[in-house]
């Protein structure tokens, strides 16, 4: 976090934006508490009210009733006016910064807030939102020390210690998170968020029959809670209860106000949607990301007009953006041959996408122009472009991938039965299978059991290395490393503990080589492991794979396989971290598979 300005320089930074900016709405605020709560607002006025002498008290105190009234464009320009006339006001420096929040300009609502700080050092609440925004901006240190400068005046605050809390889960210090929280519920037994967040911390643990009666606490104590009342909807997702999970995800929405939380609900609502098989409504859920109130929002810039699912796509020009993870680019391209067939012989397609995918794309879809978005963060939010285009290239329209999935996969019925959709180099298929030669015997077995990214709300998505041992054991297999990514204690553990030699091809790099990689999985006789990039990858190029899923992952779509890649095999879990079982099916399969025959390329 920056050193607070001197007030003049504040001044004049935030005047001229705050002035300029007033009325572009952005991001609101995020699950930590309001900027500028009802609350704090009602605290802030009385404060105001003892400063009687004070030429811009009328001013303040209508900012003040403008923010209770959720004008964020009213009560900032009041607060200018109010700083126009003494610029070392504090309290004008705090409504400012809650305006400026609201509105979305996260930068100049940072250099407000530090002002105010400097203004007001014994004014704690301002140390907790200026806290709260620095937690949403990804800034969980800085939020830290805020959080507990706050609560070094106001100990024990069930906010305070709420806030604290999350800021040390989403440092993966998940036991110190618990441990801040238990004198917060001791001390403040009827607050229900602090049990929220305690049963966020668990959720994050797996342990999702806690975090239920954890929420289910939250919500005794406090019926209308919709932030615990999404949360509980999103276990009984994981626990296998999608119309549960939509009873609260609604009813959560319905008693949310704040823009950024009813996106962050829509897209939830969205998986749910999918898991009943409600494809349709789903993708149109989806949307939600791209809300520019949503917290996490990736904002494109391209020439054209955005795509809506009524365009004519016949004989025009299409910008088709690749966006989420790495594999979501790979999985969403399932439907660029249609695309291409609806955009007709006339038609241009180009194709933004990750760099590493480029050649691969572009082999794959010769019709079309392929190069690399570039992401850059500008004012506290994401923006994607395709530096490649001309500076002065006009299109008809450009579209995020997944936005076209409205039109072109609204059921499951309208995936094609294509086995593949990614085309590799055919001289480095041939060039794998030779290599291959120099694994152990038996049939040929790519494994990965692990994300690139794994904290604490991804890591209940996998399970140990060591719960693979079964299938590990499968007399016959020449299992081969394809996990990316540092694994070298795993390969060790396999080969001390339980004698198992998995083979590292030469001279690739499993992260960074993707058209080489796609060509491996297509010279191996099977791809199995958890759905991160690489089975992704061997998916969409036809490569024979097993996957296993956690119950309720939406790629899935409410049915029992991968609509996207319809040669692939899906072992699912009958419980999120019940892993055991479906490994034990998975093993049981691969004993019984037979060489050659499982080769799809």
């Amino acid at each position: 976090m920056t050193r607070p300005h001197r007030t003049g320089e504040t001044s004049a930074i935030a005047l001229a934006a705050a002035q300029t900016n007033l009325a572009n709405p952005g991001r609101a605020a995020d699950a930590m508490g309001a900027a500028g709560s009802h609350d704090d607002l009602r605290r802030l006025n009385a404060a105001i009210g003892e400063l009687k002498a004070l030429s811009v008290e009328p001013l303040l105190n209508r900012a003040v009733a403008a923010l209770e009234a959720e004008d964020h464009e009213t009560g900032g320009r009041l607060a200018i006016q109010a700083l126009e006339q003494d610029e070392r006001n504090g309290f004008a420096w705090y409504l400012l910064a809650i305006a400026r929040e609201r509105a979305g300009d996260f930068i100049n609502s940072i250099t407000c807030y530090e002002s105010a700080l400097a203004l007001l050092p014994n004014h704690a609440d301002v140390a907790n939102d200026l806290g709260r925004l620095a937690f949403r901006m990804g800034m969980k240190v800085e939020a830290e020390k805020l959080f507990r400068h706050f609560l070094a005046a106001k100990p024990n605050h069930p906010e305070g210690a709420n806030n604290l809390a999350c800021a040390i889960r989403d440092q993966d210090r998940a036991d110190e998170a618990i441990d801040v929280l238990r004198p917060a519920i001791e001390a403040n037994p009827g607050a229900a968020m602090p049990w929220n967040t305690l049963g966020t911390i668990v959720t994050e643990q797996g342990d999702l029959g806690t975090a239920h009666t954890f929420f289910d606490e939250a919500l005794r104590l406090q019926p209308a809670f919709p932030k615990a009342q999404y949360n509980r909807g999103n276990v009984r997702l994981s626990l296998g209860e999608p119309e549960g999970a939509l009873e609260d995800c609604d009813a959560a929405l319905a008693a949310t106000a704040a823009q950024d939380e009813r996106q962050m609900m829509r897209l939830s609502r969205a998986t749910i949607l999918m898991e009943l098989g409600r494809t349709a409504e789903g993708w149109e859920d989806y949307e939600a990301r791209l809300h520019p109130q949503f917290s996490d929002c990736t904002q494109f810039q391209a020439p054209g007009a955005p795509w809506t699912p009524q365009a004519d796509l016949a004989g025009r020009s299409l910008l088709v953006f690749g966006e989420q993870g790495l594999g979501d680019e790979v999985m969403f391209a399932n439907l660029i041959p249609d695309v291409i067939e609806a955009l007709g012989p006339q038609g241009r397609l180009t194709l933004a996408v990750e760099t590493r995918l480029v050649p691969l794309f572009q082999r794959s879809f010769p019709q079309a122009r392929v190069g690399a978005h570039a992401t850059y963060a500008v004012g506290g939010r994401t923006v994607r472009v395709a530096p490649f285009l001309a500076e002065d290239e006009a299109l008809d329209y450009w579209a995020p991938m997944g936005s076209l999935l409205r039109r072109f996969r609204p059921t499951v019925d309208s995936f094609p039965q294509r086995t593949g959709f990614l085309t590799p180099a055919p001289e480095r298929v041939a060039h794998w299978r030779e290599a291959l030669n120099e694994a152990p015997q038996g049939l040929k077995v790519g494994l990965l059991w692990k994300s690139g990214l794994m904290n604490g709300a991804r890591r209940r998505y996998f399970s140990a290395f060591e719960a693979w041992r079964e299938v590990l054991a499968v007399p016959g297999i020449s299992f081969v490393n394809l996990q990316y990514g540092d694994c070298a204690a795993e390969l060790e553990y396999a080969r001390q503990e339980m004698g198992i030699e998995i083979w590292t091809p030469p001279g690739v790099d499993l992260k960074q080589d993707l058209d080489e990689i796609a060509a491996l999985t297509c010279a191996l006789d099977l791809v199995v492991g958890f759905p991160n990039a690489t089975v992704n990858l061997a998916g969409a190029c036809g490569a024979s794979a097993w996957v296993t899923s956690a119950p309720g992952a939406w790629p899935r779509l409410g049915s029992d396989h991968y609509p996207w890649y319809p040669q692939m095999r899906v072992f699912t879990a009958r419980a999120l971290g019940d892993w055991s079982p479906m490994l034990a099916e998975m093993a049981e399969a691969l004993g019984q598979a037979g060489g050659p025959v499982l080769r799809r390329i």
